[in-house]
């Protein structure tokens, strides 16, 4: 029989970490396209293979390990506006919870080997990238 849920674990290893001129929450903006300045993705070697068809143009997600995030957070007045109701984590894109998985849609602004820059990404410098993946359209999704 399966354990709880809090009993299982998933060992996640990076695949590269963000360079970012973006290095104090409280001054980076809440959203990539709230004024988010160009990043660049910096991926490990193992890895390169993956990025051989990124172009740019593309658009994609990126997963990131927000590693300065509170795991121990379950519900917060949405963009920290107290006169706003309080609501569960899982209704907000906040970065403090149980897992604090960022989920980023950016476009690739250069490919340059294991670096990939980016517009519209407002992960701080040096987060953990999990993973990548193109954002589909409808003929893509079919």
């Amino acid at each position: 029989m399966a354990g709880t849920a809090q009993d299982e674990t998933y060992p996640l290893r990076p695949v590269g970490r963000v360079a970012s001129p973006l290095t104090d929450a409280a001054s980076a903006p809440r959203q990539g396209d709230e004024g988010a300045p160009a990043a660049w993705l910096v991926f490990d070697p193992h890895v390169e293979r993956a990025l051989r068809d990124l172009r740019v143009g593309a658009e994609l997600l990126v997963l990131t390990w927000l590693d300065r995030a509170r795991r121990d957070v379950l519900a917060v007045h949405p963009r920290g506006d107290e006169t706003r109701p309080e609501t569960g984590v899982f209704s907000t894109r906040s970065p403090h919870r149980p897992n604090p998985i960022g989920l980023h849609r950016v476009r690739v602004l250069a490919v340059d080997g294991l670096r990939v820059e980016v517009a519209d990404l407002e992960a701080l410098d040096g987060t953990p990238i999990l993973d990548v993946k193109p954002v589909l359209g409808a003929a893509d999704e079919r």
